[in-house]
């Protein structure tokens, strides 16, 4: 009975391959499926903002206050209202 037992747990370490657990390959296939879904819908829905610019090298044109700028949307810089 004591060479049953001794053989049952030698038999994983006598294969000398080593792999991941399976619930680590089965979250990374889980998180590659969910990524890809993300993609997908996110092309399908197309822009969020479609007439939205970005700001980069367009800083004094637009009238805003450019990067390190106190001005708000509306024009105030703070203080009382």
């Amino acid at each position: 009975m004591a060479d049953e037992q001794q053989s049952a747990v030698q038999a994983p370490a006598a294969t000398g391959r080593w792999g991941p657990p399976p619930a680590l390959t089965g979250f990374v296939v889980l998180l590659l499926a969910m990524f890809a879904l993300a993609y997908g819908v996110g092309s399908a829905a197309g822009p969020v903002a479609p007439g939205m610019r970005s700001t980069v090298g367009d800083a004094g044109s637009s009238g805003q206050s450019g990067p390190g700028g106190s001005g708000s949307m509306d024009g105030h810089t703070g203080g009382d209202r």
